[in-house]
């Protein structure tokens, strides 16, 4: 399996899709946020190095994500090809990566951007709720994406919140902020033959299925 890159803005339907996808193949699903998130309750080394960087208040340097990136990547569930999800952001870690990649003599696979309408995005955040519980995350006006019963999670039966930023004002300023930022990286990988570029339909099953196409041809 190809070894996957999703650049995609928020609200584009990432994470929906990586859960489908780990599903189907098998991928190994690996998230920063979350990686930073497990090393720091660990108490490893590196996760008291970011923890004490988070607590004052500074940036995590892309030195120590990378070092988090390599644990990761070499871990059996990934031997056959896994999803980055937050990573890279920015043309510095990029390149970053390909050192890390062609040190431990992995292929850097395929790098797929969601594209999605700015209306729609900000339609899709700003009827987001999620589980605080479970972090499983429904819209209240897709047939997809609905709980089953109203404001309550499926799986946990708990109430479902929404997000303090995923407010029209709050999500414009992020969307905009991300497709300032992250296009450079656009450029970057499709100078490098390796990028592909689905959309984001109204269904998940549609995204899935342009997300299989480019994967299996």
């Amino acid at each position: 399996m190809k070894n996957i890159i999703f650049l995609a803005p928020p609200a584009a339907g990432k994470g929906t899709l990586s859960e489908m996808l780990v599903e189907k193949y098998g991928y190994g699903h690996i998230s920063t946020g979350d990686l930073l998130r497990e090393e720091v309750k660990a108490g490893t080394e590196l996760g008291k190095e970011a923890e004490g960087l988070m607590k004052a208040g500074k940036y995590v340097p892309d030195e120590l994500i990378i070092k988090l990136i390599k644990n990761r990547i070499t871990k059996p569930d990934c031997e056959n090809g896994y999803i980055l999800d937050g990573f890279p952001r920015t043309k510095v870690q990029a390149e970053k990566y390909d050192e890390l990649l062609k040190g431990l003599g992995k292929d850097l696979g395929i790098v797929i951007y969601i594209d999605i309408d700015k209306e729609m995005a900000i339609k899709r955040a700003c009827s987001r709720i999620t589980c605080p519980k479970c972090g499983r995350i429904y819209n209240k006006y897709s047939a997809e994406m609905k709980p089953k019963q109203e404001g309550i999670c499926d799986d946990c039966k708990v109430e479902l919140t929404q997000r303090a930023d995923d407010t029209e004002e709050t999500f414009i300023k992020r969307f905009d902020e991300y497709m300032e930022k992250t296009m450079p990286l656009y450029d970057y990988y499709k100078n490098k033959g390796v990028l592909e570029t689905i959309s984001a339909h109204e269904s998940k099953y549609e995204t899935f299925d342009e997300a299989i196409k480019v994967l299996e041809k």
